[in-house]
């Protein structure tokens, strides 16, 4: 019996599937079924079957998924195993800088006081898991006193890049009845914007305190740090009466890790290495539509 599918998806810009390279990867799937297009050259779906677990042992598709990337022999193809049964989710959470927008918000706001380098450096360690999220953003919005909070809708308008397929994704979900929420450890003043242009249903993020116009280099507390963004997941989950399966989140940074592993298919978008190794699921080549080939979707069924 089928239960479960490996999406293979590769970036819509440079479409890397082919006949020979499914065929490859299908030699490696148990019982695997006939490729499915989701779009051509770009997604398709290779159902498989399982082997009968022993006990209550149950099966490692990171496991499957790393010796489907092998056989992909170094194709920029992504790959994403789950059961079959589960695939379609109702609810989805999302990271902001770095995951649905091309950058870090902090890092343009620093440029603004000549410190990018030095703030951007503090970032990209926390990111890592280096070092503490809190601690770490309360060190940089120190360096950012003094700033005029203005600035915030120049750096949106010209500096703020949407990740190719957020919208899509977002819209597309909620079309069909899912929720989706934007859950940052960056600022209000960008999610709210940016979180109404990609068409989610909420957002929450960290608050910066102002001195009038200017930023006062301090962040309201409690700071929205990873354990915050597992209790977003648990929180909304609840409210709408849904299965641990029935949940979706992406992020690329250590303080999106308990978030991932929580949900039921938790991806590591572009990720830094510990969280791609740990996350259920990564994308590294893809756009953001991989998150709705993963739910079986076919590019003619994407919103608008």
């Amino acid at each position: 019996m089928i239960d479960h599918v490996a999406t293979l998806v590769s970036s819509p810009e440079r479409p890397a599937l082919s006949d020979a390279l499914l065929a490859r990867v299908a030699q490696v799937l148990p019982g695997a079924g006939s490729p499915h297009m989701l779009n051509p050259g770009v997604a398709a779906d290779i159902p498989f079957r399982t082997p009968a677990a022993a006990g209550d042992v149950p099966y490692d598709a990171r496991a499957q998924a790393d010796r489907a990337r092998a056989a992909l022999d170094g194709a920029p193809v992504d790959v994403v195993v789950q059961p079959v049964a589960t695939r379609r989710k109702r609810l989805f959470l999302a990271d902001m800088d770095s995951t649905m927008i091309g950058q870090e918000c902090i890092d343009e706001l620093a440029d603004f006081v000549g410190l990018k380098d030095r703030v951007s450096e503090i970032t990209e360690r926390a990111m890592r898991g280096e070092i503490a999220f809190e601690p770490a953003l309360r060190e940089r919005v120190a360096l950012l006193a003094g700033l005029d909070a203005g600035v915030v809708d120049r750096i949106i308008a010209e500096r703020i890049t949407l990740t190719p397929g957020g919208s899509a994704l977002v819209r597309t979900m909620r079309r069909d009845g899912g929720y989706a929420a934007l859950v940052s450890g960056g600022f209000t003043l960008f999610t709210a914007p940016i979180g109404r242009t990609i068409g989610f249903d909420e957002d929450r993020s960290n608050v910066l305190i102002t001195d009038g116009t200017r930023l006062a280099g301090r962040v309201a507390e409690p700071i929205l740090g990873k354990e915050a963004k597992l209790a977003t997941l648990i929180e909304l989950r609840n409210r709408f009466g849904l299965a641990h399966a029935d949940t979706l989140a992406v992020g690329d940074g250590a303080n999106d890790l308990a978030m991932l592993n929580e949900a039921g298919l938790g991806v590591a978008f572009r990720a830094k290495p510990a969280v791609a190794a740990a996350a259920h699921a990564r994308v590294e080549h893809a756009d953001l539509t991989a998150l709705l080939y993963a739910q079986g979707y076919r590019v003619e069924d994407f919103a608008a």
